[in-house]
């Protein structure tokens, strides 16, 4: 896979993914993803995101202000 921004090569690896919902701060590590070699990029599969969209509304039904999950955990 090649990065959209600066087109070098993506490599797989994990990161972690903060979404700040105004009242409440979602933090979910190791999120599986792939990372430019060159300019860092983050991409995400279509999979990926959508487990982060319901990691993040089950967060935000559950948590007033910070919210720290595991990937596989939470997955």
């Amino acid at each position: 896979m090649r990065c959209s921004v600066c087109g070098a090569l993506t490599e797989k690896g994990y990161t972690t993914s903060v979404t700040d919902l105004g009242n409440c701060l979602v933090i979910v590590r190791n999120v599986p993803c792939y990372k430019c070699t060159e300019c860092n990029e983050i991409v995400y599969t279509g999979d990926v995101v959508k487990q982060l969209e319901k990691i993040i509304k089950t967060a935000k039904q559950l948590v007033q202000e910070v919210a720290i999950f595991d990937y596989s955990k939470a997955a």
